[in-house]
């Protein structure tokens, strides 16, 4: 059996995966990866997405310059959601600007942003979609 048999992938052959800065434990974002991207992740040495919207391999900050080095690479006990131990390059995982998707926290029921912009998303990308 195949290292990548091992995964329970779905119906759409995906599997969940959350990148983690590996130096200080800040969950970083959710992604996607299929078995083309996972194999393409172990080959590079970096992350590399599968983009549900745009239905190709996303190598993370392919269009930003943030990538995202792989240090180390787990499954979950039931092998059906990856982690990614990651070195965040630039410090900006988020196509906001930030230092992280999870930016937002539910308060007083609401959703309020926690985390700054490190720099504009216009600054970044030539647009956004």
């Amino acid at each position: 059996m195949s290292w990548l048999d091992e995964i329970k992938w779905d119906e759409q052959g995906l599997a969940p995966v959350i990148a983690q800065a590996h130096d200080t434990g800040r969950l970083l974002t959710l992604a996607w990866m299929n078995r083309e991207a996972l194999v393409a992740t172990v080959d590079e040495n970096r992350a590399v997405y599968w983009s549900r919207s745009r239905r190709r391999l996303w190598r993370k900050g392919e269009k930003s310059g943030y990538i995202q080095h792989l240090v180390e690479l787990r499954i979950d006990c039931d092998a059906d959601a990856i982690l990614l131990l990651v070195g965040q390059n630039g410090g900006i995982a988020c196509h906001t600007g930030r230092e992280s998707c999870f930016y937002r926290k539910y308060e007083d029921g609401t959703w309020k942003t926690t985390d700054p912009v490190i720099k504009d998303p216009m600054a970044i990308y030539d647009s956004l979609s």
